[in-house]
């Protein structure tokens, strides 16, 4: 509108305070938010509403009328969006309507809590030996490159029939992806050597399908002409990216905020049933998506008393809503005991909420329940203030985490990272 001054509004995004780096918004940027609807500049040109509360950010994300397509006119853009690409083909979260339910349906089967279920064996069998090769390596180690990046990719390579040959390769490109710093050029060469990749292992699969989700959508949908190549290739790129990459982060936070508070490490390993509550309160404490969820008004709304005009953006802050204190009292505390945890927002809210959550859940409880075993004395290997953040990401996280332990033999073998869901799992699978 001509009538805001775009130059004195806050920047968006915001950066974590440097010496409080799990606080998502530090108080300079707070102070300077006008009300719980408030404009802010985006980082790209304009400006666009942000919303903070909990029950206003549920209202927002369950509206009709609202768009989540970035190659729209007038859409707040967060993040660089290849100059090249003029949609998002088979890229669901970014679709609307009917055609986003079209692809959330045809996927929406291999996410389901069984099917999770069925898999937690080999997402236990990979955190050990993940495991077991760190400690084979010893002391010191970094636990995003020697852990939480193997266990993520290694899970998503089994989930969609991907060669884990191929880790390296689509690591490193969605480094380039994921990197608000990225010009046009690297995103756009790292969205076509994925792509590349894609391509071959779907051609392949229409001669020798496998055991996966690639194989499967290929045969049931492809083949009969309900799904388009491109929409697989935007499918397939979108879960190997966010497969590994978002919950790759959520563990090293979630190691990290856990050496800060060994308490609640030690309850775990006393106690590992305690997991499922853990996993709740260290999504909503981290909120790894910390610019929150972009949408576009195609109508006007009211969301928390403001009016948003067609045409106007807004922005769903998740990380401050997960931090409301008429939802979750002192939410800057990590408190795995809190009462209404499960209420958090980390997974978005509304048609567009996360589909892959079981997926994390089981990956963050299983990998934190084997850690806390195995390497009881597991501890930071430099000073916390010292370890390497990646300030640019478009999700929250640590570029390492170096940490050491004791060498001492491993424990016997386990199933208690399993045994720890049962109790819980039921429960997040209906969330």
């Amino acid at each position: 509108m001509s009538d805001v001054d775009v130059a004195e509004l806050p920047a968006f995004p915001f950066l974590s305070p440097r010496a409080q780096p799990f606080i998502p918004v530090g108080e300079p940027d707070l102070a300077r938010l006008d009300g719980p609807v408030t404009r802010v500049r985006l980082p790209f040109g304009g400006w666009a509403w942000l919303v903070t509360r909990h029950a206003d950010v549920r209202a927002l994300l369950r509206a009709p009328g609202l768009s989540s397509n970035p190659y729209r006119p007038g859409f707040p853009v967060l993040n660089p969006i290849p100059p090249e690409q003029e949609s998002a083909a088979g890229a669901f979260i970014y679709l609307d309507g009917v055609e986003h339910s079209r692809l959330r349906k045809m996927l929406l089967p291999e996410f389901m809590l069984r099917n999770i279920r069925r898999i937690e064996p080999l997402i236990e069998q990979t955190v050990v030996d993940a495991l077991e090769r760190m400690r084979a390596a010893g002391p010191p180690a970094d636990l995003i490159s020697s852990f939480a990046l193997p266990v993520t990719s290694m899970t998503i390579c089994h989930l969609l029939g991907v060669p884990y040959a191929e880790h390296e390769r689509f690591q490193r490109q969605s480094l380039a992806i994921m990197d608000r710093a990225s010009g046009p050029a690297e995103i756009n060469a790292a969205l076509a050597d994925l792509g590349a990749l894609m391509f071959e292992l779907i051609q392949a699969k229409r001669v020798e399908p496998g055991d996966d989700l690639l194989s499967r959508l290929t045969v049931d949908h492809v083949v009969p002409g309900e799904l388009g190549v491109e929409e697989l290739l935007g499918i397939g790129m979108l879960l190997l990216i966010a497969g590994h990459e978002t919950t790759a982060n959520m563990i090293g936070l979630s190691v990290l905020a856990l050496l800060e508070h060994p308490e609640h490490l030690a309850a775990l390993r006393d106690d590992p049933e305690r997991a499922p509550d853990l996993v709740e309160e260290l999504l909503r404490y981290l909120t790894v998506v910390r610019a929150g969820l972009p949408r576009l008004a195609l109508e006007d709304i009211e969301i928390g008393g403001q009016r948003i005009r067609a045409g106007e953006g807004v922005v769903a802050m998740l990380p401050l809503a997960n931090r409301d204190p008429a939802v979750f009292p002192d939410g800057d505390r990590l408190d795995p005991g809190r009462a209404d945890v499960h209420q958090h927002l980390a997974f978005g809210f509304g048609v567009h909420q996360c589909i892959g959550q079981p997926l994390a859940r089981a990956e963050l409880r299983i990998a934190l329940v084997e850690l806390a075993r195995r390497l009881p004395d597991l501890r930071c290997a430099v000073p916390a203030g010292e370890v390497p953040w990646r300030p640019n990401a478009v999700t929250f996280g640590l570029a390492e985490l170096p940490v050491t332990w004791a060498t001492r033999a491993a424990p016997p073998g386990s199933g208690d990272a399993a045994r720890a869901g049962d109790a819980g799992a039921d429960r997040a699978g209906r969330r």
